[in-house]
């Protein structure tokens, strides 16, 4: 199904470089929507766009908004640009040239290099990015890279949670891997990644998840953070220090996500590599297999109390902090036992 709309541009606003928030008129309602300015230009008052609505026809939990196709009264014009000969959203009509690492010969000899028990927090859900990275600085990381898989979203400019941690120092860099776009340096793989994010970010730990748009079908591995068992592996592999993210909850009205998700225990039942996994003293990690090292964390209140004084709206399924305090509490942990 695609379902697609034109409307006129009625607001703007410039969200950062990357994205403007928009208030489209179409078919005399109001619509939300999203315009990528580094595919599609700038949006102006007036301007007749061509919508994507289709997430918000099927009624989809993240998200909620359109996205501008095409601006049909202005041709973008796209000064410059780099030398990258990489394309990322490959075979789609917004697929464009990035300039990622691993073309650059100056940075030649990192992918030779190991990652020498470098810890790389890997998650299921973007809504564990923030409170682990608030567990990171609670335990005195204080460079925090942040790498986005291609999972779910794509753009980077998507996740306004990212954007307001940027801001606030709480992730100090970003990488998009794989197809995934719109971070502070581009790689083709997750393994380049997080070489990129100890060689060349000079990060204190990475956190390696999906962004927004988890896809999940109730089935035992069809869900996109299933991606989390090879980055895991990935990691060890390469010599870091694989922490695994549990996915927790205490609010979650579904049997099968509460305690230890069975999300989090089919990974860790997928991970040749033996994981630390992190979960908050007082409650229990049945189900997770013996050959991880299962670490009981305490002391996570400062995190939590980090995560809530930086004012970022993280929720997970709809559910806050006040809703859902295990789930963050599990992230946080993750960050306190790097």
């Amino acid at each position: 199904m695609l379902a697609q709309t034109r409307g006129q541009v009625a607001e703007v606003s410039d969200l950062d470089s990357d994205a403007q928030d928009l208030i489209v008129l179409a078919a005399g309602s109001r619509r939300r929507a999203v315009n990528y300015r580094t595919l599609t230009g700038d949006a102006g008052i007036g301007d007749e766009v061509l919508l994507n609505i289709t997430g918000v026809a099927l009624k989809l939990g993240t998200g909620g908004v359109d996205f501008v196709m095409a601006n049909l009264s202005r041709t973008p014009e796209f000064a410059g640009g780099n030398d990258g000969h990489i394309i990322k959203a490959r075979y789609l009509p917004c697929q464009h040239s990035v300039l990622t690492l691993e073309e650059q010969a100056r940075y030649a000899d990192i992918w030779e290099r190991g990652l020498d028990e470098f810890p790389v927090l890997v998650g299921q859900l973007h809504s564990q990015v923030i409170p682990t990275a608030c567990g990171l600085l609670e335990q005195g990381k204080r460079r925090i890279a942040y790498v986005m898989t291609d999972a779910a979203a794509l753009p980077l400019a998507f996740s306004k949670t990212i954007r307001a941690a940027r801001a606030q120092g709480v992730i100090a860099t970003t990488i998009t891997c794989g197809q995934a776009f719109g971070g502070d340096y581009e790689t083709v793989t997750p393994h380049s990644a997080l070489l990129a994010a100890k060689h060349i970010a000079d990060a204190d730990a990475v956190i390696v998840c999906q962004g927004p748009g988890n896809a999940g079908t109730g089935t035992r591995y069809g869900f996109s953070g299933v991606e989390q068992a090879g980055i895991l592996d990935i990691a060890a592999r390469l010599g870091g220090t694989p922490i695994a993210i549990a996915r927790m909850s205490a609010g979650d009205a579904r049997p099968r996500h509460q305690g230890v998700s069975h999300h989090t225990r089919t990974t860790l039942d997928l991970t040749y590599a033996r994981c630390v996994v992190p979960i908050p003293i007082g409650h229990d990690g049945a189900g997770i297999p013996d050959r991880h090292n299962v670490k009981y964390v305490e002391g996570y209140d400062a995190a939590l109390a980090r995560l809530r004084a930086t004012g970022i709206s993280v929720t997970t399924m709809g559910r806050d902090l006040d809703q859902d305090p295990l789930f963050f509490a599990a992230a946080a942990c993750a960050g306190l036992a790097a």
